[in-house]
């Protein structure tokens, strides 16, 4: 993150929150760094997870038309949808499908605490930093930037939203500016050099789920 980023007066209070499963590993690396860097009694790095899941176009897990909270809100790129044709059916069928996927990494990696409960926790930062490994589409950090601001007054909102990941097609980075105050993306290749966010990782071996459970039992967000 650029120094900009790291200004006292716009981290106070601040919370991380990882995607997983690969976000989670970024984000804790970034909240470790952010605190170490800012031994400040005044500065509170908090740290918590996301869970928002991608809706993927038949055959392809890397293309997204959409993403979905845990609460069923879910982001469409309708413009997509229209290209390729996706039927409602397929949509609502993907839909149930990352729910129960949602519920299941949820018992694994975070004490039972209600999803009204962490929302006020996020919104109580000033700062929200959202995290992930990488981005392809931009669909997940849309629904989860979105489900963040969402139908709240300003006065609720946190003060700063930041963007963080690895890599993101330029692309990409241009669309959730739209939706965050800040994006910080360390790679950004165009589209046409663009096929996954695992061509930019020398080692891009998929994250298991005992990894996120020891990291969220360090932060004593589970037993």
């Amino acid at each position: 993150m650029k120094n900009v980023l790291l200004k006292k007066s716009e981290l106070k209070e601040s919370i991380v929150l990882g995607i997983p499963r690969g976000g989670v590993i970024t984000a804790d690396i970034v909240a470790s760094k952010l605190a170490s860097s800012l031994s400040n009694a005044a500065v509170v790095i908090d740290f918590d997870i996301l869970m928002p899941r991608k809706l993927p176009i038949p055959n392809n897990s890397e293309v997204a038309i959409g993403a979905i909270m845990e609460d069923s809100s879910t982001y469409l790129d309708h413009t997509l949808v229209d290209q390729i044709q996706i039927s409602q059916g397929y949509i609502e069928k993907q839909k149930s499908k990352q729910l129960e996927e949602i519920k299941r990494r949820l018992s694994l990696y975070r004490n039972t605490i209600e999803l009204g409960e962490r929302e006020r926790k996020i919104k109580q930062h000033r700062t929200v930093i959202l995290i992930d490994d990488g981005i392809a589409t931009g669909a997940t950090m849309i629904a989860a930037a979105r489900w963040i601001r969402r139908n709240k007054q300003k006065s609720q909102e946190p003060r700063h939203l930041i963007i963080g990941a690895t890599v993101a097609p330029k692309e990409t980075v241009e669309l959730l500016k739209r939706e965050a105050d800040h994006v910080e993306v360390i790679t950004t290749p165009s589209s046409s050099n663009f096929m996954s966010v695992g061509q930019f990782y020398q080692n891009f071996e998929p994250v298991s789920d005992q990894q996120v459970v020891d990291i969220m039992r360090k932060r004593n967000l589970i037993s």
